[in-house]
């Protein structure tokens, strides 16, 4: 285990909230809370890091982010990196 992740404010928190299952209201007022705790997450920026991290984006809000916003600021990354705008 990274040992960021000891100092996480989502170590109090139900795992589950930062996992919400559809793209309905109902998930999207979900993944609202999930971003309510990492706003006030000491760690945050290195769970976004790990998260961009890994080859397949993990499901769910890491890092204050998720798994679509993440794919998101990759897509942007590349297109920088290419030199594109």
């Amino acid at each position: 285990m990274n040992g960021w992740r000891t100092a996480a404010a989502c170590q109090e928190v139900d795992p589950d909230l930062f996992f919400p299952v559809g793209a309905g209201s109902p998930a999207l007022a979900q993944a609202e809370e999930a971003k309510k705790v990492c706003r006030h997450c000491p760690v945050r920026e290195d769970c976004l890091r790990s998260a961009m991290a890994q080859p397949h984006p993990p499901a769910g809000v890491w890092g204050g982010l998720t798994e679509a916003e993440r794919s998101a600021l990759r897509r942007r990354s590349r297109r920088g990196a290419d030199g594109r705008r």
